[in-house]
């Protein structure tokens, strides 16, 4: 085993931070075969019994929608999201920390003001009793919004620590 995995493991935050992956990484799986499911059986209910179930297409918008925000916190947390990076190519590592840090700040501040507007209309879809799927109150399925832009600003944050600690010589690379 990896001494610094073994060292990391033994620290509660980077447990925390394992576990974290663990439940992230579960949902979406459970997320992704429940879509996979429910669109195979509404398949397969229109093609066979020339039926279907009313609620079906509904519940897979909201899984696609669950999905990709999941989808993206998860790439969050190892920073995989899609970019387009020229620079770095040419730049030594100290600037390309610098960059990185502008970019990080960046991701954080635009996702921080996307959970600020998504906790804003889940608040209005509470105040005025949206429903979905037959009657349910449509903000518990769309409190992910805020819940993920949160979390993605955050993981941006703890980027741009690691990348400022790069930068003034005190993170390992």
């Amino acid at each position: 085993m990896d001494p610094l995995a073994e060292t990391e493991s033994s620290i509660p935050l980077g447990r925390a931070e394992r576990a974290g992956w663990w439940v992230e990484t579960a949902i979406l799986v459970a997320l992704l075969l429940t879509m996979i499911v429910l669109a195979a059986l509404q398949i397969g209910l229109r093609n066979f019994a020339g039926t279907g179930l009313a609620w079906a297409d509904e519940a897979l918008r909201l899984l696609v929608l669950w999905t990709a925000l999941f989808g993206a916190v998860a790439a969050s947390r190892e920073d995989r999201h899609i970019r387009i990076d020229l620079l770095s190519r040419f730049l030594s590592p100290r600037p390309r920390s610098g960059v990185a840090l502008l970019l990080d700040l960046f991701t954080a501040g635009v996702c921080i003001v996307l959970a600020w507007y998504s906790a804003d209309f889940v608040l209005d879809s509470h105040r005025f009793g949206d429903t979905v799927l037959g009657g349910l109150p449509a903000w518990s399925f769309q409190v992910v919004l805020p819940l993920a832009f949160a979390l993605i600003a955050w993981r941006y944050l703890l980027h741009a620590l690691r990348h400022l600690l790069l930068l003034t010589g005190r993170g390992a690379a």
